[in-house]
């Protein structure tokens, strides 16, 4: 079942780059680092798009995890974002590590290999490594 998500960002001149942005009933701030120009009056979007990657691993675990009635203690989610060259590639290739910490004393050794997999299967995971279509469109255009 797809979900449809509204995001509205606006600047809001508290730094150069500094931006509010609603979702699904949250405001945030956005901003990136002095050494970039901003402020950091809150996380660059490189951040937010490396922590929706964890939360949204994170989550799929517990979820199946739930949904299987496995006795999951604990996950957490470390994910790593950086640009680099790869060989035979004239452009820089977006990079996450994700490392995963599942623990459950009473978990077997094939629910915690299954629960390893399902964090590989996220819809976060899925749509960075799937097809994307992204579309810009003029708003003040009359």
């Amino acid at each position: 079942m797809a979900r449809k998500t509204q995001a509205k960002v606006a600047d809001i001149q508290a730094s150069p780059l500094a931006v509010t942005i609603e979702v699904s009933g949250h405001r945030l701030i956005g901003d990136e680092p002095a050494s970039q120009g901003g402020a950091d009056f809150g996380p660059s979007p490189y951040d937010l798009l490396t922590a929706a990657l964890g939360a949204c691993t994170a989550m799929t675990v517990r979820w199946y995890a739930l949904k299987m009635g496995w006795p999951l203690e604990h996950v957490s989610v470390e994910v790593e974002h950086d640009k680099r060259m790869e060989a035979g590639s004239p452009e820089m290739t977006d990079a996450f590590r994700k490392r995963v910490a599942i623990t459950g004393s009473a978990l077997s050794a094939e629910q915690k290999q299954k629960l390893f997999e399902v964090a590989g299967k996220c819809p976060v995971h899925k749509t960075l490594t799937g097809a994307i279509s992204i579309e810009t469109v003029d708003d003040t255009a009359p």
